[in-house]
């Protein structure tokens, strides 16, 4: 994209990446002067002149890398890649406005990105990567096993880790260096749970792989809303991998039981090939709820398939672009199709608000360094404008946000099947 155009564009976003009053430090080539209590006024309104005007002929004081894991090859790439064009999208625009202004002086984003292939040990081997060259501002991973592997690495060394779709509930605690752009497990489940009672499902079932944190966690979050909810779940199966290719057994038991919905916190990656059209083979003909790991099912679909198999099948998501009406997102959303030529799913949202989110508290802290941006990450008090929407951060890191459901329809004569947003969902 031309650089005129972004600036074009990113203007739109302004009060979305103005700064905000947290602490101050100073880090690597960003070091920021020590003010008294005195000049702090007076400092805070030069950072932002000096943010309006600084690097308008691209001319940096420095450069400021951040750090970016995911799985960017292996089944799970769709997560990585979309979270990787999103922050790309994000840095670019950034830079052409003016880049990231410290103490009056203007910074380039650059990024180093890591492929851990969804693999624990890739992840980590990646994060120690970034931290031999110096990074201090990770991005990642997409998944919650490979966030887990890395978050008592990025504590330990003082390591700023925003993952912007790891959703398992202990990956972030108070006051620590891991924060997310993403709600939490316990909450998705909850979503999906209140969808359940609030549509008249009384017998709901669950198949779900007990050995695996995300799948075994939202199964955990939803099973103990629907008991505090009055909603009863007449079967519940699982498997032992997260691969699994047969889970006829498992819905034979479902239609045995009664169920109405079954809800399967499974990723993509078998949800579209196997489990959805077994499903239906075993007689399931009710509602399939999965969660944000089952956004991009249309990707692995077969080709060949009965596509009608796919309606009725819903997931709670963090993003969609016709829900999220704020003017950051509207601008994302234009920028992303420019850039890309594909409308962004959650993940390509979520990648682009973990570096808005740094670049605000970079600003506020008017530093660069880790342990300074950690510092600006906990104020609860301040509000991001993202491209998912608005939120604060909770004092474990945790966005306080709403979601979305969306779903998966087919009518006669298409050749695809049409994934679209149906509601805004929050829990009371």
């Amino acid at each position: 994209m031309k650089k005129k155009k972004l600036i074009s564009l990113f203007m739109a976003m302004g009060m979305a990446l103005s700064l905000a009053a947290c602490g101050s430090s100073s880090s690597g080539a960003a070091e920021s002067a020590a003010t008294s209590a005195a000049s702090e006024a007076a400092a805070s309104s030069a950072a932002e002149s000096a943010a309006e005007s600084a690097a308008p002929s691209g001319e940096f004081a420095g450069t400021i890398t951040l750090g970016v894991i995911g799985p960017m090859t292996g089944t799970l790439a769709v997560y990585g890649t979309h979270v990787s064009n999103g922050v790309e999208l994000a840095v670019e625009q950034i830079n052409a406005e003016g880049g990231v202004v410290l103490d009056g002086k203007a910074y380039e984003l650059a990024t180093d990105t890591k492929d851990d292939q969804g693999d624990s040990t890739e992840c980590l081997n990646a994060m120690n990567a970034l931290i031999s060259d110096g990074v201090e501002l990770v991005v990642g991973s997409a998944t919650s096993g490979c966030t887990s592997a890395i978050t008592s690495v990025a504590n330990s060394e003082g390591v700023v880790l925003i993952t912007p779709s790891g959703t398992a509930d202990a990956l972030t605690t108070e006051m620590d260096y891991v924060f997310r752009t993403c709600f939490k497990d316990s909450f998705q489940g909850e979503l999906a749970a209140k969808y359940a009672a609030d549509n008249g499902y009384t017998k709901v079932g669950i198949v779900y792989c007990s050995a695996d944190t995300y799948s075994a966690g939202l199964r955990d979050a939803f099973s103990a809303s629907c008991a505090e909810l009055g909603v009863e779940v007449v079967a519940e199966e699982s498997v032992a991998t997260m691969t699994d290719v047969d889970y006829t057994n498992q819905f034979n038991k479902m239609v045995s039981a009664g169920a109405e919905l079954v809800f399967i916190p499974f990723y993509y990656d078998v949800t579209g090939p196997y489990l959805v059209p077994q499903a239906r083979q075993a007689g399931f003909t009710g509602v399939l709820l999965g969660c944000d790991g089952v956004d991009n099912t249309e990707t692995t679909i077969p080709e060949g398939a009965d596509l009608s198999v796919y309606n009725n099948f819903y997931f709670i998501n963090h993003y969609a672009e016709d829900l999220a009406a704020t003017d950051v997102s509207a601008a994302f959303v234009s920028a992303y199709k420019d850039k890309y030529g594909e409308a962004p799913n959650n993940f390509d949202a979520l990648g682009y608000d973990s570096v808005l989110v740094y670049k605000k508290a970079m600003e506020a802290a008017g530093s660069s360094a880790a342990a300074d941006v950690q510092a600006a990450l906990a104020d609860t008090s301040v509000v991001y404008e993202v491209a998912s929407g608005k939120f604060s951060f909770d004092e474990t890191g945790t966005p306080i946000k709403s979601g979305v459901l969306m779903g998966y329809s087919y009518n006669d004569g298409d050749t695809t099947v049409t994934k679209s947003s149906i509601q805004a969902l929050e829990v009371e």
